[in-house]
């Protein structure tokens, strides 16, 4: 016979699910609304990045005008460097370089990539814990945050307007609860005065758009023996580093809101085992088999030495 023990462990477990799941739940359509509600409002943020490298001041405006995304990124210091976005259209303007244009979905360097996520796939491998209540930029606040379920990988919290839900502080925090990078809205703005602004993108000549050549399809001998949770492969490329003259064979994979690369070349006189991390990015290489594997990408130290030991160089290596 089981001891009283072995049935409470069982109501307790039972009792912990039934609380979590639907938090995970709660949480997980909050940040969904996160996402609609920065792709849909017409809104402008001032706000400021903290990282290691220092810290930025921008201004963010976003319009949806007939069914079409307009948006300007604007560097608030020093010189001035300024992102516009028509549709698909994102056009970079910064001293010292031509003006172009690339195809996109958004403005890359406008809010954190984490609110274009998609937190349906997310929930597989992630947690979303609701931590309370607090007030940013004079704004009361839902405070989530966002946990890799294996511990493999840096962590988010972020602070959603409890009225639009737009994202007003977003922090990345390393394994140890560290800040690495800060988001952090100053003042913002929802309204149509937003829209008047940007009505003139409507009909300005940006500049002409910068054609990417298409990958050709390549087969490695090698392959990744282990990642974390989640991640897939995205793309993969072989090219030759000029500085290097040597070809390099790549893999990138991504979990939806990491990415990290495996890239395999032959080593030289100059290939050691080493480690680099500056911020949120790590530079892992490993030697072995007389074949250099450099693991790139945002993920904490241990992670990037594990992805690269784990590598399968294959029978012909």
């Amino acid at each position: 016979m089981k001891s009283p023990w072995y049935a409470v462990s069982l109501l307790a477990g039972g009792l912990f699910f039934a609380s979590t799941a639907p938090a995970q739940t709660a949480s997980g359509a909050l940040l969904q609304q996160m996402e609609q509600a920065s792709q849909s409002l017409n809104y402008e943020l001032a706000y400021i990045n903290v990282s290691r490298l220092g810290i930025e001041s921008l201004r963010y405006r976003h319009a949806v005008i007939d069914n079409t995304v307009y948006a300007q990124l604007l560097q608030m210091d020093g010189p001035r460097r300024e992102v516009l976005q028509r549709g698909d259209d994102i056009s970079y303007f910064e001293p010292g370089l031509e003006p172009f244009t690339l195809n996109g979905g958004h403005i890359v360097d406008s809010l954190p990539s984490l609110v274009y996520a998609d937190f349906q796939r997310l929930s597989a491998s992630y947690d979303f814990v609701p931590v309370g209540r607090t007030r940013v930029a004079d704004q009361l606040c839902e405070v989530i945050r966002i946990v890799a379920r294996d511990g493999t990988r840096y962590s988010y919290v972020v602070w959603l307007d409890s009225e639009t839900r737009l994202p007003l502080r977003v922090d990345l925090l390393d394994r140890d609860g560290e800040t690495l990078e800060q988001y952090r809205v100053v003042s913002f703005a929802v309204d149509e005065g937003v829209r008047n602004l940007l009505e003139g993108l409507r009909k300005a000549k940006l500049p002409p758009s910068l054609s990417v050549p298409a990958s050709k399809p390549v087969n490695f001998s090698w392959k990744a023996g282990w990642l974390p949770a989640g991640m897939s492969e995205v793309s993969q490329s072989r090219r030759t580093i000029p500085s290097l003259d040597k070809p390099v064979e790549s893999r990138l994979f991504s979990d939806g809101l990491f990415s990290v690369s495996i890239n395999i070349s032959a080593a030289d006189r100059n290939s050691r085992t080493q480690v680099l991390r500056t911020g949120r990015r790590t530079v892992q290489t490993v030697v072995r088999n007389n074949v250099e594997i450099t693991v790139v990408g945002e993920v904490p130290p241990v992670t990037a030495r594990r992805i690269a030991d784990a590598v399968n160089l294959g029978a012909s290596r």
